[in-house]
């Protein structure tokens, strides 16, 4: 039924741009999706789009249910993800407003990140995370809007929902990562099992609190507000963009992962 899969993050709730589009409710061995997934035409593709947190953002990062999500999408057909998120700032250079792609990540969550919890083992491959492909479109996209951007940089994804203590912050810092963020963990690992190409678009909300600023949700909503608009227009310039055949190695990520 669809081709790509969008999951909303903060901000984004809503795909008013795509036409033609219906509800729909999928069941899944893991339990309820975040919501209800709308599929939708944009531009000739085949559009599911899921608010990560919900319709009014009310589920917690720490309780998604995203094996539910990733297999919701997987059974309606996707072959692609386009993640948006909002993340924290650990340099500063990458200021509030700033688009990252991002290439690596590490997790500090302690959550469920396989789909196979018995009779079968899968040891996935996660040296290269995200979708070669679907980044290289991502930054033409980001380079033709004329917004400012970074990528070959390393998310670092945070149990929450707290935020980090300063200690925490220097931390991640000194470990060489970019931004922080709390929803990438399980989402990339679940996508990468389901041989889903996975792309994070994340958009900076504020500084972590290594900048002696404590992290307030007034300030995070405040830019939000303003990246959410640059959200969805790289979205609306990426999609048509993503060719119809894909040459990544994703959709063989399962290939000698299974024993």
């Amino acid at each position: 039924m669809a081709e790509i899969g969008i999951i909303g993050g903060t901000g984004v709730y809503d795909p008013e741009f795509l036409k033609d589009s219906k509800e729909i409710k999928v069941y899944t061995p893991f339990g309820e999706p975040s919501d209800l997934i709308t599929i939708g035409n944009f531009k000739d593709r085949e559009i599911a789009f899921i608010p990560r947190h919900g319709r009014g953002h009310r589920i917690p990062p720490h309780m998604i249910n995203s094996r539910a999500n990733i297999w919701a999408l997987k059974e309606l057909g996707v072959k692609r993800i386009i993640a948006p998120a909002a993340v924290g700032s650990l340099k500063e250079d990458i200021k509030p407003g700033d688009v990252v792609i991002p290439n690596q990540f590490i997790d500090r969550t302690h959550r469920v990140s396989s789909f196979y919890q018995g009779g079968k083992v899968c040891h996935i491959s996660a040296a290269d995370p995200f979708c070669p492909e679907l980044m290289k479109i991502a930054k033409e996209a980001c380079n033709s809007l004329n917004f400012r951007f970074h990528t070959d940089s390393t998310c670092i994804c945070i149990e929450g929902p707290r935020f980090s203590t300063r200690a925490e912050s220097k931390l991640y810092r000194s470990w060489g990562a970019d931004i922080i963020g709390m929803t990438l963990i399980p989402e990339c690992v679940l996508a990468r099992e389901a041989e889903i190409c996975y792309l994070s678009i994340a958009t900076v909300t504020d500084y972590d609190c290594f900048a002696d600023v404590p992290v307030s949700t007034e300030m995070v909503l405040k830019t939000l507000k303003e990246n959410t608009k640059k959200t969805k227009d790289i979205l609306q310039e990426l999609i048509p963009k993503i060719p119809l055949e894909r040459t990544c190695g994703c959709k063989d990520a399962l290939k000698d992962a299974l024993i």
